[in-house]
């Protein structure tokens, strides 16, 4: 199955993780592959990838008291959430290939 959306989402990617910003690439990336080191921020980091919604003002509140600045911040959730994004993209596309393989599987004589 081609992918429609595939040259959309590598430029997303592309913006996101690897363009000039305030932080660095590097971690960037660990928060979109959710291998971020630091305790309260990868646990912050997982609840983008898993639980979005239930992320509020204290928890932003916690991670600045924590000395983390709001532009870091910022650029690790958009980067998690890229990341989140891209990882059930990925699994979609791959559960349609299955169903896809099936259909052609049944469809022989």
């Amino acid at each position: 199955m081609t992918d429609p959306y595939a040259a959309l989402l590598a430029e997303i990617q592309r913006a996101v993780l690897e363009a000039p910003a305030h932080t660095s690439i590097e971690r960037r990336r660990a928060a979109a592959a959710r291998t971020e080191t630091a305790p309260l921020l990868a646990r912050y980091l997982g609840r983008v990838h898993d639980e979005a919604p239930s992320i509020g003002d204290a928890d932003v509140a916690a991670l600045k008291a924590a000395g983390h600045d709001e532009e870091t911040l910022f650029e690790l959730t958009v980067a998690a959430a890229v990341g989140a994004a891209s990882h059930r993209c990925a699994r979609a596309l791959a559960a349609l290939e299955a169903c896809e393989a099936e259909d052609s599987r049944r469809s022989e004589p």
